[in-house]
C-alpha cells in the first residue's frame, strides 16, 4: 500500500497534497498564505510583489489509459466549474509519477472550462501523435509560473 492510500478520505488527501504543495513552494522561495475555511475557490495564496497569486490545488491517481484524469470541478455536487476571475492557478499533482503542473487558470478555463484534463507524465499515448489539448508537459514542474502577475498569468500563451 502507497502512503497516500492511507488516507480514509479524498478530503484527507486533498489536506495533504495542499500542504506538500505549500511545502514545495515555499522550498522555492514564495511567502504561502493559506485561507481560513474552504468557501473560496481557491486553496493558497502567494504573496508576490504586494499581489496575490490565487492557487487551487488538485491531485490525480485516477488512471485512463496511458494518463491521469483530473476533474476541474469543485463544490459539493463536484459539478460547479470554476470561475478564472477567481482562480489564477491550478497546482495539480499526479501522486503515483510524483510529478506537479503548474498550469494557468486561462489554459484550461478559457474561452470554455475544461471539465477534466488529462496528464501522461509517463509519455503521450502514440509517438508522432501531438494533441495540444493533452499536452500538458510544459506545465510539468513550471515553478517559474508562481512568480508571475495575475495579469501575465491571465494571459493565454506562455
Amino acid at each position: 500500500m502507497q502512503r497516500w492510500q492511507r488516507f480514509h478520505t479524498f478530503k484527507q488527501r486533498g489536506e495533504w497534497v495542499e500542504l506538500e504543495f505549500m511545502a514545495q513552494a515555499a522550498l522555492h522561495g514564495y511567502h504561502v498564505l493559506k485561507p481560513c475555511g474552504d468557501s473560496l475557490q481557491y486553496d493558497v495564496a502567494l504573496e508576490r510583489a504586494g499581489g496575490l497569486i490565487r492557487v487551487q490545488v488538485k491531485s490525480s491517481t485516477a488512471r485512463k489509459g496511458y494518463g491521469y484524469l483530473c476533474r476541474l470541478r469543485h463544490g459539493g455536487s463536484g459539478e460547479q466549474r470554476y470561475d478564472p476571475d477567481k482562480v489564477d492557478l491550478f497546482a495539480i499533482y499526479v501522486i503515483p509519477a510524483k510529478a506537479w503542473y503548474l498550469i494557468p487558470s486561462a489554459a484550461v478555463l478559457r474561452p470554455k472550462p475544461k471539465m477534466h484534463i488529462r496528464f501522461y507524465p509517463h509519455g503521450l499515448p502514440r509517438r508522432g501523435r501531438h494533441d495540444e489539448d493533452h499536452d500538458y508537459e510544459p506545465y510539468r514542474e513550471a515553478w517559474g509560473l508562481l512568480s508571475k502577475s495575475r495579469t501575465e498569468l491571465n494571459t493565454r500563451h506562455h
